[in-house]
C-alpha cells in the first residue's frame, strides 16, 4: 500500500473463495447500502462473483472517490469508479467534536475499530458516517447508468479493505487519518485545558483547601439524596511504568522481583484498559463482566508474554500440561474468556439456536460456490477429509479450528459468517 496526504493505494487483493466479503459491521453497513441501491440484482450477483475470482485490480481510494480497473471473465479492463459525498467543514467539526468528547472513540480509532455508539452520536448531530440508499454512485467505463458488476466487484473489495481500516471510509468522507488524528490531539488537549483552574496573573500560591466539616448524622439522613458525583477522572493515553524494584536494598527472603515487576506493569495496563471502558458511553449500563478463574487468570497473564521463568512458574503451576497451556494461550489472544470458553466446552445448542446455525451455514457458500462436506457433533462442524472444523459459540458467532498434531487448534477470531471463519489464514487447508 502507498499513501499520501490524501490518497491511498491498495494492492490488488487476493480471491476471496469461500468466504464472505465483510465481517465488520461497517463493512456490511457498506455492503447493504451497495445492494438496497442497485436495481439489478443479477448484476451484483456477477460482481460478487468477479469479487471473488480477483478481478479487481489495485484500488485508488481518495476523498469522495474510490477507483479500480476491473477485468471481465474476457480480460476486457474497464477502470470502475464509486462516488461517495464528502462531509462539509460544519460536518467534520461535528463530528470531530463527538469523537473528542468520548475517550472511548478515540481509543476505537486509535485500534482501527468502529464502534456503533461512534456512529449513533454521529447521527445525534446530523453526520451520517455510512452510506445510506443511493449514496454510492457508480460511474464505469462500460457505461452502464446503474451498478454493472465492475462498480458492484469495486464495492465488494472496498468492503474486505474497509474491514481492516476503517479510515478507508473516513477518507472517502474527505479526512486522512493523520489529518484526523492530528486534528483530536488538538482538541483533546483543548478540552483537557478547559477543565484546568486557570490561576490568575502574579497571583499568589493558593492556600489549602481547608479541612472538611463533618455533617450530623440526622441531617445526613433528612437529606432528599445524594450529593452529585465529582467529575470522572480524564483518560489516560498509555499504562504507567512501575518502578523498579531490582536495585536498591535486598529483596526480602522468598520475593521474585522479576515476578512483581511483571505484575505491577500487567496492573498497569489492565487500570489504563478499566478506566477507558469506564470513560466510554453506555458503560453504566453494561454487563458486569464475571470475575476470572485461577485457570482464566494464568492463560490471561501467559498471554501477555512475561519473562521466561515467568512464564515457566504459570505452566507448571496450572495443573496442565504444556499443549493445553499453549492451546488456551492461542484462544485467549484471539477472543479473551470467550474463545477460551468455546475451546473447552462442548454444549448442544437448543433447536432455536440450531435452526440458526444451520441457515448461516447454508447461506455461507453462495451461487456456485462448492459448500463443503460437514459432519455435526454438539456445537462443532468438522470439514469431511480435511483438518477444519468451525465451532458455534453461545453469542452466535462462529469460531474457526485446525487439527495440529492430533488435538483441534483455534486458527483466529470469531465471525458471523461461517465461510470467512474457515477461510481464516490459520485454517487455511
Amino acid at each position: 500500500m502507498s499513501r499520501t496526504e490524501s490518497e491511498r493505494t491498495f494492492a490488488a487483493l487476493p480471491p476471496a473463495r469461500g468466504r464472505g466479503f465483510a465481517r465488520t459491521w461497517w463493512g456490511q453497513a457498506w455492503l447493504k447500502a451497495l445492494e438496497d441501491t442497485a436495481l439489478d440484482g443479477e448484476q451484483l450477483k456477477r460482481g460478487r462473483k468477479q469479487a471473488r475470482e480477483g478481478a479487481v485490480g489495485a484500488v485508488c481510494v481518495r476523498p469522495g472517490r474510490v477507483t479500480a480497473v476491473v477485468r471481465d471473465r474476457d480480460r476486457t479492463p474497464y477502470r470502475s469508479d464509486v462516488l461517495l459525498r464528502e462531509f462539509t467543514d460544519a460536518e467534520w467539526d461535528r463530528l470531530l467534536g463527538v469523537v473528542a468528547d468520548r475517550s472511548g472513540h478515540i481509543a476505537a480509532l486509535l485500534d482501527r475499530d468502529m464502534p456503533p455508539q461512534l456512529a449513533e452520536d454521529a447521527a445525534a448531530v446530523g453526520v451520517e458516517l455510512l452510506p445510506g440508499i443511493g449514496d454510492l454512485e457508480p460511474e464505469c467505463g462500460c457505461e452502464a447508468w446503474d451498478h454493472c458488476p465492475h462498480t458492484a466487484a469495486l464495492c465488494y473489495q472496498l468492503a474486505r479493505l474497509l474491514d481492516e481500516d476503517p479510515y478507508v471510509l473516513l477518507l472517502m468522507r474527505g479526512r486522512g487519518e493523520r489529518e484526523l488524528l492530528d486534528e483530536l490531539q488538538v482538541r483533546s488537549a483543548a478540552r483537557a485545558a478547559r477543565h484546568l483552574p486557570q490561576p490568575a496573573e502574579d497571583a499568589a500560591p493558593p492556600a489549602p483547601p481547608p479541612a472538611p466539616e463533618g455533617v450530623p448524622a440526622r441531617e445526613a439522613f433528612a437529606a432528599p439524596g445524594p450529593p452529585p458525583l465529582p467529575e470522572p477522572p480524564p483518560a489516560v493515553a498509555a499504562p504507567g511504568r512501575p518502578p523498579a524494584l531490582a536495585g536498591g536494598t535486598e529483596p526480602a527472603e522468598g520475593l521474585d522481583v522479576a515476578a512483581l515487576e511483571f505484575l505491577a506493569a500487567d496492573a498497569a495496563v489492565r487500570a489504563q484498559r478499566l478506566l477507558a471502558e469506564a470513560l466510554a458511553p453506555g458503560h453504566a449500563a453494561s454487563p458486569v463482566p464475571a470475575a476470572l478463574t485461577v485457570w482464566e487468570d494464568t492463560v490471561r497473564l501467559t498471554a501477555a508474554g512475561p519473562p521466561a521463568p515467568i512464564a515457566a512458574r504459570l505452566a507448571a503451576g496450572c495443573g496442565r500440561d504444556r499443549a493445553d497451556l499453549a492451546r488456551a494461550v492461542r484462544a485467549w489472544e484471539d477472543g479473551g474468556a470467550a474463545a477460551l470458553t468455546v475451546l473447552e466446552e462442548e454444549w448442544t445448542p437448543d433447536p432455536d439456536a440450531l435452526a440458526r446455525a444451520r441457515a448461516q451455514l447454508a447461506a455461507a457458500w453462495e451461487g456456485d460456490e462448492q459448500a463443503p462436506r460437514l459432519r455435526a457433533t454438539a456445537n462443532r462442524w468438522t470439514v469431511v477429509g480435511a483438518d477444519l472444523q468451525v465451532r458455534y459459540g453461545h453469542d452466535g458467532r462462529w469460531w474457526p479450528y485446525r487439527r495440529e498434531r492430533g488435538r483441534w487448534w483455534p486458527a483466529g477470531p470469531a465471525g458471523l459468517d461461517p465461510a470467512a471463519a474457515l477461510a481464516m489464514p490459520g485454517s487455511d487447508g
